[in-house]
């Protein structure tokens, strides 16, 4: 798969979603949204952001039904890879997605929080073929930032050469 194609896949569904990440992702305090150690680039938590605005907000299983928390994961992980993207020059420079953390803002009796992240995992198999298959970690919390109903950061393994200058 080249780095056209996987960038312009996960612009595709970033389109099919309704949502533009084009413009600055601010970090909303004192931290970078990306480190990088190596080959291993970490994100910092994101939520459901698009623009100035966190789009799906409140406690899944009580405000947020399944279907749009889904939605949430697809957005998040979609910022995650803009930073990627911006940070290698390109989505092809990710060799490997490694793992994923989720977090849910649910009901104390919702248990759906794989389901939440399934969006996330499914988004990243379509735009990374098998390179994007990872461990994950999902769990419900009490509350989130700016009440959003999901956050998610990634782990990923940059190919050798990726976002290096020569």
């Amino acid at each position: 798969m080249t780095a056209q194609a996987r960038d312009q896949i996960a612009d595709r569904i970033a389109a099919e979603l309704g949502h533009s990440f084009e413009g600055e992702l601010v970090a909303g305090g004192n931290y970078i949204p990306v480190v990088r150690d190596g080959r291993t680039l970490y994100t910092s938590g994101q939520v459901p952001r698009v623009g100035t605005t966190v789009v799906v907000t409140g406690r899944v299983g009580d405000q947020v039904p399944l279907g749009k928390a889904r939605e949430a994961a697809q957005i998040c992980t979609l910022r995650c890879l803009v930073l990627l993207r911006r940070e290698l020059g390109s989505l092809d420079g990710i060799e490997k997605v490694l793992r994923v953390g989720v977090f849910v803002q649910c009901t104390a009796d919702f248990t759906q929080q794989s389901e939440v992240a399934d969006a996330a995992s499914e988004l990243l198999h379509r735009v990374f073929g098998e390179a994007g298959v990872h461990v994950r970690t999902a769990v419900g919390v009490h509350a989130l930032p700016k009440n959003a109903s999901v956050e998610l950061e990634m782990t990923v393994a940059a190919k050798s050469d990726a976002g290096r200058s020569s």
